[in-house]
């Protein structure tokens, strides 16, 4: 007879827990680590009404919480390397720096347990689970900033506690230099302008983001590349850096990303993702000396400006 503690559960939420998070909850009623609670949030083994959510969503009276499976479900899953090729393109002692492609989970999250850039990294770079010098949490080593599945581009990586915290603080004071090419719908007026707009959660939407008067500060600038007939090739600079920002802020002026269904983007000739690319990337080193990288568009955005007729950039123009 199997004694070890069965952790399926289903339950409603309580009033007295309105507005804590989902993984605090699930802490405390089924006896586990935070940290437990969070991973299987994160693996999709706790649905919030039905669907997997983040560990941060806050909870709602009547909110229904299920745990799936047993005790395993809430055993921090220990990430293990994976052989997954990545293009770098720049590597020191402090850090890297890759060019994620298109399709590729920057982390592990609800339905993305494996395959993702951080199994990438911790087979070429073993030292990112390595004790003290860990960079990181467990989920997450390495991460200094994320860009969507679908979004291609530069992307840093710390290799050690001090460099995660030098470019953690780098990323809040804005000096790290951040830029995007993407292909709008429709065209931009004024050519060039700065996007002011504070963005959080969609009311309706919780897989969505929107500008809300209760938003975060958010800056974009932009500047036009190439007008062309029905969309605009755009150049997107980022001060700040919100969930979905860029793509937040042209659907808020009417211009959303090209291939966007989430935020109601315009088809193009070929394009099965949204049209955004990080492009550039430039900071001071941890060590001080001054870099800046460019990324030229992957195959499948090129062969779409080349259908519309429109020039394609190298990585030198941006």
């Amino acid at each position: 007879m199997n004694d070890q503690p069965e952790l399926s559960a289903r339950f409603l939420a309580e009033p007295e827990t309105a507005d804590q998070r989902l993984d605090v909850v699930i802490s405390a009623k089924q006896g586990v680590s935070r940290s437990q609670a969070r991973a299987a949030i994160l693996r999709g083994d706790v649905l919030l009404n039905g669907s997997p959510v983040k560990p941060s969503v806050r909870l709602q009276p009547g909110d229904e919480v299920t745990v799936l499976g047993n005790h395993s479900a809430l055993a921090v899953a220990r990430l293990e390397p994976e052989d997954i090729p990545l293009k770098v393109v720049y590597e020191d002692e402090d850090l890297v720096v890759i060019e994620k492609p298109a399709g590729m989970v920057v982390h592990p999250s609800a339905g993305h347990s494996s395959g993702t850039l951080v199994h990438a990294l911790l087979a070429r770079y073993p030292e990112l689970r390595s004790g003290d010098a860990r960079p990181g949490d467990e989920e997450r080593p390495g991460i200094v900033h994320r860009l969507d599945k679908d979004t291609s581009g530069l992307m840093l990586v710390a290799r050690t506690q001090h460099s995660l915290g030098y470019l953690q603080s780098a990323m809040h004071d804005r000096r790290v230099l951040k830029e995007y090419t993407l292909l709008c719908c429709g065209p931009l007026d004024p050519a060039s302008a700065r996007i002011e707009a504070p963005i959080g959660r969609h009311p309706g939407n919780r897989l969505k983001m929107a500008v809300v008067s209760t938003g975060r500060p958010s800056v974009t600038e932009y500047e036009t590349l190439q007008a062309l007939p029905q969309h605009t090739l755009t150049l997107a600079r980022l001060h700040t850096g919100r969930t979905h920002q860029i793509r937040v802020h042209f659907a808020s002026i009417g211009r959303p990303i090209a291939g966007d269904s989430l935020y109601g983007g315009c088809a193009a000739p070929g394009l099965d993702r949204q049209f955004l690319h990080a492009s550039r990337l430039g900071l001071t080193l941890p060590n001080g000396r001054c870099a800046e990288w460019r990324s030229a568009l992957p195959e499948d955005l090129a062969e779409c400006l080349l259908a519309i007729g429109a020039q394609v950039p190298t990585a030198a123009s941006g």
